[in-house]
């Protein structure tokens, strides 16, 4: 099984640290970084070829990971020339992706099982399916219902559900009609594409932790979250 990860973001949230180092690079446990938690996780997953796409200090990542004989698995990488997008970077591979493969952002932690969603997809009639999460966003104020006039409901400070794009997904090799050659693209042009022309787009519910980290608090929750997983 092959993966993609997209680690060529400047990162830029998350100034000063990733003046030194590239985002996919800063230590979450103490020791492992975002990057080698993802490749460890895949590599449990059965996944044996990953792909980096890399722009933004790119040497660093390639000479800091190596070969992948470190994970037990292959690593590859892939070097934008200029940026690609979220779904761009993934056309400069097409010649390598020659099955369906999954692609992840470089910058979340989760405890997903990636061979859950790849087998999935496989065995479904999409292009493409696309990892998505429920997100509570708590409300400062008190909701209310009014009916003829009159209040009817009030609920104080709800909490409101958002399904998000989780940064990741499965591809089939004929997405690639679908991506323009050495274009900036991202993968949400990729669904705007797709749900113009009624192509279907497949949805996978992720209700194991997750986690994007690009703010300071949410990699504060990351360190705390995976330090306390290396002690057990």
């Amino acid at each position: 099984m092959k993966a993609v990860i997209l680690a060529g973001g400047l990162g830029t949230r998350l100034k000063p640290f990733t003046d030194i180092i590239p985002k996919p690079l800063i230590a979450i446990n103490g020791e492992e970084t975002i990057l080698e938690i993802q490749i460890k996780s895949l590599a449990s997953c059965g996944f044996t070829d990953i792909y980096i796409a890399t722009n933004y200090k790119s040497n660093l990542i390639e000479s800091y990971l190596g070969d992948g004989s470190n994970f037990g698995i292959n690593l590859f990488y892939s070097k934008e020339s200029k940026r690609l997008g979220t779904c761009g970077p993934v056309s400069l591979l097409k010649d390598k992706l020659t099955e369906p493969f999954l692609v992840m952002n470089g910058d979340i932690l989760t405890d997903l099982n990636f061979k859950n969603i790849f087998l999935e997809a496989v065995n479904d009639d999409s292009l493409l399916m696309v990892g998505i999460k429920n997100i509570l966003t708590p409300f400062d104020f008190g909701n209310v219902t009014i009916k003829n006039n009159k209040i009817v409901k009030i609920e104080e400070k709800p909490h409101f559900c958002f399904q998000i794009l989780a940064g990741i997904y499965v591809m089939k090799t004929g997405i690639f009609d679908y991506i323009p050659d050495d274009t900036y693209f991202g993968v949400d042009e990729l669904i705007q594409v797709f749900l113009k022309k009624s192509i279907p787009i497949s949805s996978y519910l992720i209700e194991d932790y997750w986690i994007d980290i690009g703010r300071v608090d949410s990699l504060d929750e990351a360190k705390e979250k995976f330090s306390e997983n290396a002690k057990k």
